[in-house]
């Protein structure tokens, strides 16, 4: 399998429960939801879709011909005199829709602790340690368990309530940033407050700067 990644770069997780934890991230390419092009926005399931997964033109991105081809990428940008303990944010696009068990497997390998980020319409392969499902409205959502379920809100058509029978360890909130953010941000909060099942996810990347 050729496993298409737009981008590989180390930075700081920005939101979620593991915000401020040092991190590879892994872009995968494609997504099923949007083809990424401007021009397809209108048809898109997710049309809030801010992040640029197409092709292989990124940093670090490419074409990998080999899992353990793609883990040597990733550990190549995690510095090597760090002593932490190594972690991959697996993300996309839309990244189940290209990892697999050997990229799971290779990563493992050479350390690394893999979280995925994934709209949760396909199911994972065994051996991840962090799932983080961000559920879009309009699309099927087969991946009903894990670690995180991070809802972009508000989104048309749905209610977080819809989701609180599923099986994951942490629900959170996190503001759709568009034009409208300060008040988005502001019914998330309200919502978190009324409803303490869900906590606040906040973009701190943007805020501070970084990718």
């Amino acid at each position: 399998m050729t496993y298409l990644i737009k981008e590989i770069f180390y930075t700081l997780q920005g939101e979620g429960t593991h915000a401020g934890r040092p991190a590879v991230f892994c872009r995968f390419s494609r997504c099923n939801l949007w083809t990424g092009r401007e021009a397809d926005r209108y048809r898109a399931i997710c049309q809030f879709c801010d992040t640029d997964f197409v092709g292989t033109d990124g940093e670090g991105g490419g074409r990998f011909s080999a899992a353990d081809e793609l883990a040597a990428a990733v550990e190549a940008a995690w510095p090597s005199t760090s002593r932490g303990r190594r972690f991959v944010v697996c993300t996309g696009g839309e990244p189940l829709l290209q990892l697999d068990s050997a990229v799971v497997e290779a990563l493992h390998n050479r350390g690394f602790e893999i979280a995925v980020e994934t709209n949760g319409t396909r199911m994972a392969p065994p051996g991840i340690d962090w799932t983080c499902v961000s559920p879009k409205i309009g699309a099927e959502l087969v991946l009903t368990s894990g670690d995180e379920l991070k809802l972009v809100y508000p989104q048309a058509g749905g209610d977080p309530g819809q989701f609180e029978h599923l099986d994951f360890t942490s629900f959170r909130l996190q503001p759709m940033d568009n034009e409208n953010q300060a008040a988005n941000t502001q019914a998330a909060v309200e919502y978190c407050l009324k409803n303490p099942r869900w906590s606040l996810s906040l973009q701190t990347h943007k805020h501070l700067g970084i990718p």
